[in-house]
């Protein structure tokens, strides 16, 4: 009671010094307003729905991404780029800064002055955040032309590089580099109120090397010097995340950090893991190459993700990093940019955006032109409303059937298998997101020549084989599919469809078997009438099929279907098959 006591007396004492101050000195400018919270994208599907019809299955040409109306994007999910475009359903711009441009003398922050990084002009701070929208931020740190002079010299410290633009950087595993740059992003994090302002998104961290991604282009020429060892790279390390960690506390999760699992690092398996280590310390994480969908993404311990001994993928999404308030982010516009070029933009943006889903992105960069989002409007709208779902809020789960190397693991197995595990090495079987193909007698899936990808945008990205056959004359004649129990749960009674993408050639019917009997029947074009001497279309084409109600059976933990063929049919080719629930 006594404390309280005092604490209104000091109350009523400011308050009669705040007026005898107003009335002996000149008025101030009032307050700016607070910015409210940006009002979050809720909008439905831009397509209407494909359904399966009266007739309970309904054929049409090429892919299908449609979503039933219900269809809403995930919390904690969404496009950023630097500019917003919301004709594009891209509402988080950057705010882009230089380290000399914020602090270019030691002390308090410089918000108004402007800067420059990596080809950028950057408005200054307080100008970049009057800007009523949602924000990422990005800090241009390690360059030698980013960074203030005075870092160095009190430092006392030489850069290292180029990089391939040209930038030579300083070493921020120095303690004295480092604690300088922890001050700064004390102060613009936590002492400007950015981490408590609910338009800001996400923060990339720590803001070092080319884009101010952490590759270890730079790592690799300090070692060279003989300026870097080992041990005192991985003693910097061994605390560096944690501390940002502590200075964001309960928001830690927006900081995101934008190296990767296995990084091409000069200390072998010492610097294999370490991505992981920044997101066991409480960290988001980032990466910037999914366009090369197949190449050294497979195993991604930071995400969670692993290759297990058939060669499957399979994400560990108990771990923190999926708990939803944390930010997995991934980067997908450079296609015929960057150096990167190909022929086939649709199947580089539709494989890479599979893989970003796969991993359970939930933040995914996008440049609208160069991410071909005019072009593909129905593909990216499915995207935007799968990242960031959970197998309980997702209204689909899927399979990309496929056989794809990545030339990453060619030579020698991920350090989580046995030397003679995955005999397929080092080729992965499927992109799959609560949707698991199995292999059973029967229902054993084959590699398909249908629809071969010779190292699509870059030599490094392997061969992709698209879809998966039957082997009629072996015995095999249909394939299996295993439903996660969380989405089946989620599920519940609700009416579900089963949409496959297949190729239209051969002959003969096919049709999903399930736990509540079979679904109607696809014909093939080459097989009207009845006549079976039909060879198709030889078009892809995207079967919607109703499956009776009861489909996944009374035990979740055993859901699953299989698509099979008539008898006397041909083989067929498969290449998307993709189960979704319809909100009744």
């Amino acid at each position: 009671m006594t404390g309280t006591t005092a604490i209104r007396r000091l109350g009523a004492l400011a308050v009669l010094l705040a007026l005898g101050l107003a009335a002996c000195s000149t008025p101030t400018e009032p307050a700016p307003a607070p910015i409210a919270t940006p009002t979050a994208d809720t909008d439905g599907p831009n397509a209407p729905f494909v359904d399966a019809g009266a007739t309970g299955v309904n054929v049409a040409p090429g892919d299908d991404w449609t979503l039933p109306a219900s269809a809403r994007p995930a919390a904690n999910s969404g496009f950023f780029s630097e500019e917003a475009d919301p004709d594009e359903r891209v509402f988080t711009r950057s705010i882009d800064l230089s380290w000399r441009q914020i602090q270019p003398q030691p002390g308090a922050l410089d918000r108004t002055s402007t800067g420059a990084a990596q080809g950028l002009e950057f408005e200054s701070l307080d100008d970049q955040l009057a800007d009523p929208s949602p924000y990422w931020v990005r800090l241009f740190a390690s360059g030698e032309t980013w960074a203030p002079e005075w870092v160095a010299d009190d430092c006392g410290v030489d850069s290292y590089g180029p990089d391939y633009d040209g930038e030579r950087h300083l070493p921020i595993w120095n303690d004295c580099v480092w604690g300088h740059l922890l001050d700064t992003y004390r102060a613009l994090l936590v002492d400007s109120g950015l981490l408590d302002d609910p338009r800001l998104r996400l923060v990339f961290v720590p803001g070092a090397f080319t884009w101010a991604e952490f590759d270890y282009d730079i790592v690799n020429d300090a070692v060279e010097a003989g300026d870097l060892t080992e041990s005192e790279y991985l003693a910097w390390y061994s605390h560096s995340w944690s501390d940002l960690a502590e200075l964001a506390g309960d928001r830690a999760g927006l900081l995101v950090f934008t190296g990767e699992d296995y990084p091409f690092g000069p200390f072998g398996a010492a610097d294999d893991l370490l991505a992981q280590g920044a997101v066991d310390a409480g960290l988001g994480i980032r990466n910037g190459v999914t366009e090369l969908s197949n190449f050294h993404l497979s195993e991604a311990p930071a995400y969670g993700s692993s290759i297990t001994d058939d060669g499957h993928l399979v994400v560990d999404e108990s771990l923190p990093i999926h708990d939803g308030s944390r930010i997995v982010a991934a980067e997908n516009e450079c296609y015929t940019d960057c150096g990167y070029d190909t022929d086939d933009p649709y199947y580089a943006v539709r494989q890479s955006n599979l893989k970003v889903l796969q991993l359970r992105v939930n933040w995914l960069y996008v440049v609208p032109e160069p991410s071909y989002m005019t072009e593909y409007p129905e593909h990216w709208d499915w995207v935007r409303l799968s990242i960031g779902q959970t197998a309980a809020t997702s209204p689909d789960a899927w399979a990309a059937l496929r056989d794809a190397s990545d030339e990453f693991w060619r030579d020698t197995p991920p350090p989580s298998l046995a030397s003679d595990a995955w005999p397929t090495r080092p080729f992965v079987r499927n992109l799959e997101r609560w949707l698991v193909q199995v292999d059973r007698p029967g229902s054993v899936a084959h590699r398909s020549d249908a629809d071969v990808h010779e190292a699509p945008i870059e030599p490094d990205n392997g061969t992709a084989y698209e879809g998966l056959s039957t082997d009629v004359t072996g015995g095999d004649t249909g394939f299996v599919f295993s439903v996660d129990p969380a989405w089946a749960a989620a599920a519940g009674d609700e009416s579900l469809v089963v949409k496959v993408t297949y190729l239209d050639e051969g002959q003969g019917a096919f049709h999903i078997d399930t736990a509540a009997g079979p679904s109607a029947s696809v014909e093939r074009s080459g097989s009207g009438s009845g006549s079976g001497s039909g060879s198709g279309s030889g078009e892809w084409m995207t079967a919607t099929i109703a499956l009776p109600v009861g489909a996944l059976g009374s035990d979740l933990k055993a859901a699953e279907f299989r698509l099979s063929l008539a008898e006397g049919a041909s083989d067929l080719d498969v290449r998307f098959v993709r189960v979704i629930r319809l909100a009744d």
